[in-house]
């Protein structure tokens, strides 16, 4: 680890504006509860250089972590600050996750210069997402529509649409609304339809296994209500095999000490088949019972024949 002393830290974080923004969040935050004094180690991930193909014909999201790991490994840095939907399910041995924040809105949004809903796009519209689960959801909803890749970073996303290559395109709200660009947001989608990734909108904090002292102070962050519905999101990817490319939603909210969790599963190949969903619940206290409703709406996901859909990965 670096030479430190208990007020000071260094924050390993990819170098796009949003990610600067969630870093010097998590920054703000530490200094305020704990009053440490953190800086920022900013760093250019393999998910940031190559944008001319999908992530899951590159390796899919892990590509913007593992540069930050090898950070932390390497004594470089203390803590990498996450969107926490391009974190894999399965970290790597002697990392492990933290805390992860209160979550921001988890819904995605559509943005358009042109039109005000996905409704109102015309048949045969070009829609931009970069995303396999909006892809099968998309289809879903509007299988007239041409899906295009779009790669790049919030900003680039957007230039690309101001520059006519696209009739609109989805991104997360979360983003949008961290960088003050909500008047940018058209339309946002119902969860029931357009189900979110699993972690979407919430922030994660990943450390060394071995930085018992470091992930004690880190533990004072953890939103419990976000912690617990984030661990059965991401235990339903987990039970399915883990893929960075796998096109799954998985989205939990609390009614009362219920978690709901509802999940959509598509075939990435084939746009014919149908969208495979299950919705569990039950009355969450512990990450335990979290993961264990995680790995229910797995079972029903397989029931219905997921088997048969991943395969085509």
């Amino acid at each position: 680890m670096p030479q430190t002393t208990a007020t000071t830290l260094l924050i390993a974080t990819r170098e796009s504006r949003l990610a600067l923004w969630q870093a010097e969040h998590v920054q703000a935050l530490l200094k305020q509860r704990l009053g440490l004094e953190v800086g920022l180690l900013g760093m250019t991930t393999r998910g940031d250089q190559i944008l001319d193909r999908t992530l899951s014909k590159v390796g899919g999201k892990g590509l913007f972590v593992k540069e930050l790991e090898a950070a932390l490994e390497e004594g470089r840095a203390h803590l990498a600050v996450h969107s926490l939907k391009d974190v894999p399910m399965d970290l790597p041995d002697g990392f492990e996750l933290a805390a992860v924040l209160e979550r921001e809105d988890p819904r995605d949004a559509l943005v358009s210069n042109q039109y005000a809903s996905l409704a109102e796009l015309p048949q045969g519209s070009c829609v931009g997402t970069s995303s396999l689960r909006r892809v099968v959801l998309l289809r879903a909803l509007r299988p007239d529509l041409r899906i295009e890749p779009l790669r790049g970073n919030l900003d680039t996303r957007l230039r690309k649409l101001d520059e006519g290559h696209y009739d609109a395109i989805v991104l997360a709200a979360a983003g949008l609304k961290r960088l003050g660009l909500s008047s940018r947001i058209r339309a946002v989608f119902d969860p029931a339809q357009m189900i979110p990734a699993a972690g979407q909108g919430a922030l994660g904090i990943e450390v060394l296994a071995d930085a018992a002292p470091l992930r004690a102070q880190l533990a004072s962050l953890i939103h419990r209500p976000t912690w617990l519905a984030v661990h059965a999101e991401r235990a339903v990817s987990r039970a399915l095999g883990g893929s960075c490319s796998m096109p799954l939603a998985a989205h939990a909210v609390w009614q009362g000490d219920q978690l709901h969790l509802s999940t959509a599963l598509g075939d990435g190949q084939d746009t014919v088949r149908p969208l495979l969903r299950a919705e569990v619940h039950a009355p969450i206290a512990d990450e335990a019972a979290a993961r264990a409703l995680g790995e229910l709406a797995a079972s029903h996901l397989r029931e219905l024949g997921a088997a048969g859909y991943l395969a085509a990965l």
